[in-house]
């Protein structure tokens, strides 16, 4: 699989990442055995939260590889923090608790990435830039980031941080795409040509900061997968035609179709199933031309001016 450099860090990245949140579900056999064959298909980035299974996901991670120094030093793990039950919380005194948390559930010294994970409107970026601080300094956070959060969100982040944010979770998908709908339709009046996002692609980019993409095959607000779902035939036609032509799987012409676009994004990919992993890795070496990303970009519904 080819590799990404991560935001400003010096952080080498598989360009697809696993998504954890259902691996609360799994045996440690299996987890063993999903975790194992993703870093064999070049996958070294493992995505969790601390809402994902109550906690669960975390600790069936880390029982399932029995953590260790030798396969930490493989891995890079990355976790959120700031989802409660039924509001937002980026208290300096919950961050630092949940950091505490997933490292006793990860069995791990340090977390590569820590993130934020959805917006607080009732956050105080100097609490934030404190919390960031103490755990950069004990040496349990490597590098941060946030999760769903506009341009303004983190610039006033950064204006109180010492530590860059290196990443950005995003949703994004064939048939989720606010990200480049309206840059594709400036000053035109219809829907497409409204600012859902306040340019999030064009700023990450002069940002230097990794969008990475969750729920890859997911359309709307987490309704269901579009992949092969007979609601949606014109885009499942198309996918299913480049697949054919490519070699390779439906699944893997969608995540192909993400990791064409120069940005660099880094989709986080959420399955359980061995074989189906393997088969959308394949992404990595598919080779889209601009035609055929334009061409599945209309297939999804979209128009162009």
């Amino acid at each position: 699989m080819k590799k990404i450099k991560l935001g400003t860090s010096d952080l080498q990245a598989g360009e697809i990442s696993l998504g954890c949140m259902r691996m609360a579900d799994l045996s440690k056999q299996d987890a063993r055995h999903v975790i194992e064959n993703a870093m064999e298909l070049g996958v070294n980035l493992f995505d969790h939260a601390d809402i994902y299974g109550g906690g669960k996901s975390e600790e069936v991670f880390a029982d399932a590889i029995d953590m260790n120094p030798s396969i930490r030093e493989k891995m890079l793990i990355q976790t959120k923090c700031g989802i409660r039950n039924g509001f937002f919380d980026f208290s300096k005194e919950h961050i630092l608790q949940s950091a505490d948390n997933s490292l006793e559930r990860l069995k791990t010294d340090y977390i590569d990435i820590f993130l934020l994970h959805r917006p607080d409107t009732l956050m105080d970026p100097e609490e934030v830039a404190e919390a960031f601080t103490r755990l950069k300094e004990n040496g349990k956070v490597r590098y941060f980031g946030v999760s769903n959060q506009n341009p303004m969100q983190i610039e006033l982040l950064k204006k109180y941080l010492k530590e860059d944010l290196i990443v950005n979770q995003l949703q994004f998908s064939l048939m989720h795409t606010p990200l480049v709908d309206a840059g594709l339709n400036v000053n035109m009046q219809h829907d497409p040509s409204i600012v859902r996002d306040s340019s999030l692609l064009e700023y990450s980019r002069l940002n230097d900061m990794t969008i990475q993409a969750w729920s890859p095959f997911q359309y709307g607000m987490i309704k269901g997968p579009f992949v092969g779902n007979e609601q949606f035939p014109e885009v499942n036609a198309k996918l299913q035609e480049m697949a054919e032509k490519k070699g390779v799987t439906d699944s893997a012409i969608a995540i192909a179709w993400i990791l064409r676009h120069p940005a660099k994004f880094q989709p986080v990919v959420g399955s359980m199933n061995p074989g189906r992993l393997a088969d959308i890795a394949k992404a990595s070496h598919v080779e889209l031309t601009r035609e055929e990303w334009y061409d599945l970009y209309r297939s999804a519904g979209n128009t162009l001016p």
